[in-house]
């Protein structure tokens, strides 16, 4: 299955992002109002550059204390995010992840991102996959 099948299937297709300069602060409560792990940081809304999970904001918080609150979310986002392709496969972007340790991937057209995934739109691709997959095997073994 190809990155481009997961978007179809999400609910909600649009991407969250923050502008440079945004305070962590204000970061932790949209992840919260909005119920979603990662965000975007984005000048414009299609060029990345940046991303920031909540494992990020949790990490910097028990680092450095409440005053993480009142820094600028460039000061703990991660800078180089890797993306996908909607034409990779699950099992690419499965590996990506796994690599690189990270739960959300930009989904980008040359230098212009369309979507985002998380590891849960992947494995719940993956699985579906299979399914398909053991479904035609028994098909076959039974004869149909």
């Amino acid at each position: 299955m190809q990155v481009l099948q997961i978007l179809k299937t999400k609910k909600d297709d649009s991407v969250t992002t923050v502008a440079p300069g945004t305070s962590v602060a204000e970061v932790a409560e949209i992840l919260s109002a909005r119920r979603i792990g990662a965000l975007i940081i984005s000048r414009d809304g299609r060029h990345v550059d940046g991303i920031v999970s909540e494992r990020d904001v949790v990490r910097e918080l028990g680092r450095r204390g409440a005053a993480v609150l009142a820094l600028p979310v460039d000061e703990i986002m991660t800078k180089n995010a890797i993306g996908c392709t909607r034409t990779d496969t699950t099992a690419e972007v499965m590996e990506r992840m796994s690599k690189g340790g990270f739960r959300h991937m930009p989904v980008m057209e040359g230098e212009v991102m369309v979507g985002l995934i998380s590891i849960r739109d992947v494995i719940a691709a993956r699985l579906a996959e299979l399914n398909m997959e053991k479904e035609a095997l028994t098909g076959m073994i039974m004869g149909s």
